[in-house]
């Protein structure tokens, strides 16, 4: 496999520009699946919770199915197929319920053939899927050109990819899923056993100061206030840029998320998009600052700390 990547990388280093090309045509392939994740994985898991949630009223509370009816309790919470999970079903139109066509499922350029619109009933389909599609080939691409053909560039590769999806997971449900931040986060260790981003020993103290930021800001700012300031997935976020980055890119992290996070929340509520009280999610906040940090941290650390 070393050998592979070795003759790849060399026959991709004599055209960069062709390696560049064909990761955004991959990652964008990818994107069109992350549509899927973002949209179908918080069903699943609702739907998981509902059967957690029923099994154990039967087994404990079995007065409270004899009143409430075991049927009604069984009820479907959505109007989605019985089997549904990433695979199937098959993409089709929300409205008219149309299968839809291969060629129309290429990233970007389906949405653009269709006009934005279902072929077959003409119902507007939303821009987020290309956008989706497209910013994660040009994630990818940019990974592509920072690290070149090289096991950085694929693990960097699997982390933006998971990155987006609970970007987009976490804004539509103000959630980050244990089922994705905790693989993350133990890959980023097992990774930097190589030393690959970080070294084994500042990964490890970063998965830890990671969480253990966060976890002690949330509980001073519930003591202070009575509120909850954030949701137990921000910090394993954290943990997870702890694990990949190692300690050191922690605050530059933390730095960046805060300071978009809080320009966002006064923008929207400048403009009356959000009102006082209400909650924004900040893991999209970590998950950019991290990638940031991810390709750029350390120049930006040099840079302000020769401003000094």
């Amino acid at each position: 496999m070393s050998e592979f990547i070795s003759l790849l990388g060399h026959s991709f280093n004599q055209s960069p520009w062709l390696f560049v090309t064909l990761s955004f045509i991959f990652a964008a392939t990818i994107g069109s699946f992350l549509n899927v994740v973002i949209h179908r994985f918080p069903v699943m898991m609702k739907r998981e919770w509902q059967q957690e949630c029923n099994q154990y009223l039967q087994e404990y509370h079995a007065e409270i199915v004899t009143q409430i009816g075991i049927d009604k309790l069984n009820t479907p919470i959505d109007s989605f197929p019985e089997k549904y999970n990433l695979v199937v079903p098959g993409s089709a139109c929300p409205k008219c319920k149309t299968s839809i066509k291969p060629w129309h499922n290429l990233p970007v350029f389906g949405w653009l053939m269709l006009k934005g619109k279902c072929a077959a009933c003409h119902a507007p389909i939303s821009a987020r899927y290309p956008i989706i599609e497209f910013i994660t080939g040009l994630l990818v691409a940019t990974l592509a050109w920072h690290f070149g053909p090289s096991w950085q560039f694929v693990f960097a590769s699997i982390l933006t990819f998971v990155l987006v999806a609970l970007t987009g997971i976490d804004l539509d449900e103000m959630l980050l899923p244990d089922q994705m931040t905790l693989p993350l986060l133990w890959l980023g260790l097992i990774i930097n056993l190589n030393h690959t981003f970080a070294s084994p020993t500042d990964a490890v103290i970063g998965a830890a100061a990671g969480y253990l930021s966060l976890w002690s800001i949330f509980w001073l700012f519930k003591i202070l206030t009575g509120k909850e300031g954030m949701g137990y997935g921000d910090f394993k976020l954290l943990a997870v840029f702890g694990a990949w980055l190692g300690w050191q890119m922690l605050p530059l992290v933390i730095l960046l998320s805060s300071l978009v996070g809080a320009l966002v929340g006064i923008t929207m509520i400048v403009s009356k998009r959000l009102k006082q009280g209400n909650s924004i999610p900040f893991g999209p906040y970590i998950a950019a600052a991290g990638w940031i940090a991810l390709l750029f941290g350390q120049q930006i650390v040099d840079w302000y700390l020769e401003t000094l």
